[in-house]
Protein backbone atom coordinates (compact mmCIF):
# COMPACT_ATOMS: atom_id res chain seq x y z
CA UNK A 1 0.00 0.00 0.00
CA UNK A 2 1.34 3.93 -0.85
CA UNK A 3 1.90 5.88 2.16
CA UNK A 4 0.12 8.75 2.56
CA UNK A 5 0.81 11.80 4.91
CA UNK A 6 -1.58 13.23 7.01
CA UNK A 7 -2.28 15.49 9.72
CA UNK A 8 -2.25 13.61 12.91
CA UNK A 9 -2.26 16.81 15.77
CA UNK A 10 -3.86 20.20 15.86
CA UNK A 11 -1.93 22.28 18.48
CA UNK A 12 -3.12 26.06 19.24
CA UNK A 13 -0.48 27.97 20.81
CA UNK A 14 -0.03 31.72 22.14
CA UNK A 15 1.34 34.12 20.58
CA UNK A 16 3.16 36.55 22.97
CA UNK A 17 5.04 39.97 21.33
CA UNK A 18 8.10 40.08 21.48
CA UNK A 19 11.54 40.63 19.61
CA UNK A 20 13.46 38.25 17.45
CA UNK A 21 15.91 38.32 20.01
CA UNK A 22 13.63 37.67 22.84
CA UNK A 23 12.38 34.85 20.27
CA UNK A 24 15.89 33.09 19.93
CA UNK A 25 16.45 33.29 23.49
CA UNK A 26 12.51 31.31 23.91
CA UNK A 27 13.55 29.29 21.13
CA UNK A 28 16.79 28.07 22.47
CA UNK A 29 15.01 27.47 26.47
CA UNK A 30 12.68 25.07 24.65
CA UNK A 31 15.12 23.21 23.22
CA UNK A 32 13.20 23.55 19.67
CA UNK A 33 14.52 24.27 16.07
CA UNK A 34 12.01 26.19 15.19
CA UNK A 35 9.66 28.80 17.20
CA UNK A 36 6.58 30.89 16.12
CA UNK A 37 6.09 34.36 17.47
CA UNK A 38 4.29 37.32 17.02
CA UNK A 39 7.04 40.05 16.16
CA UNK A 40 6.32 43.35 18.10
CA UNK A 41 8.54 45.30 16.28
CA UNK A 42 7.11 44.36 12.40
CA UNK A 43 3.44 43.44 13.88
CA UNK A 44 2.96 40.42 12.54
CA UNK A 45 3.16 36.60 13.25
CA UNK A 46 6.34 35.21 12.18
CA UNK A 47 8.79 31.47 12.45
CA UNK A 48 12.10 31.87 13.88
CA UNK A 49 14.62 28.59 12.70
CA UNK A 50 17.73 27.28 13.35
CA UNK A 51 20.07 27.10 10.04
CA UNK A 52 22.29 24.29 9.38
CA UNK A 53 25.02 26.78 9.24
CA UNK A 54 24.15 27.63 13.22
CA UNK A 55 22.66 30.92 12.73
CA UNK A 56 18.87 31.64 12.70
CA UNK A 57 16.01 32.71 9.34
CA UNK A 58 13.10 34.22 9.63
CA UNK A 59 10.26 33.38 7.97
CA UNK A 60 8.20 36.69 6.98
CA UNK A 61 4.49 35.58 5.67
CA UNK A 62 3.15 37.80 2.95
CA UNK A 63 -0.32 36.92 1.86
CA UNK A 64 -0.13 37.70 -2.27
Amino acid sequence: PEFVPEVVRHKEIALTPMSEHEAIEQMELLGHSFFVFFNADTGGVNVLYRRTSGDYGVLVPVVS
